[in-house]
């Protein structure tokens, strides 16, 4: 999941990710945010302790989009991890 601004992206040909994954997660949130919109194939969850920043040449196709309450979310929890 993609969590910088376009223009940053274009900008730094960078961009600052947090990790996804379908396998079901023990540990809650802050740490990790089960999705509930989109439409990617499986259930997933994001796993917010896990931010990367990664080359644009890096990113593949766009798969899905989250909600803005489920950014809102993301953010809420790497607030909450380095606050």
């Amino acid at each position: 999941m993609i969590l910088s601004h376009d223009i940053f992206n274009e900008r730094s040909e960078t961009v600052k990710a947090v990790g996804i994954t379908s396998a079901a997660q023990r540990a809650g949130f802050p740490l990790t945010l089960e999705l509930k919109t989109g439409d990617l194939p499986k259930q997933s969850w994001v796993k917010i302790s896990q931010i990367r920043t990664i080359s644009v040449e890096r990113i593949g196709r766009l798969v899905s989009r989250v909600s803005h309450e489920e950014l809102s979310q993301v953010i809420e929890g790497l607030n909450e991890m380095i606050a």
